[in-house]
């Protein structure tokens, strides 16, 4: 049988916490930040965690987390 392998992408994108919760950067911070309102990227600061209806397609592209 093959080795069953974490997905590149998954495995640089999500962190696994102690309590088994996943944690993920927050999207639209990258660019085009000119015309997004000071208040709006403040908020974008931080990690928040994966929410539990996407956990199990998380959980399947790292077998090993």
């Amino acid at each position: 049988m093959p080795k069953m392998k974490t997905k590149s992408s998954a495995k640089k994108r999500f962190r696994v916490r102690p309590g088994g919760t996943v944690k993920r950067g927050q999207a639209f911070k990258r660019h085009i930040l000119t015309k997004k309102t000071t208040k709006n990227k403040r908020h974008l600061r931080g990690a928040v965690q994966v929410h539990e209806t996407n956990l199990d397609s998380v959980r399947a592209m790292m077998p090993f987390a």
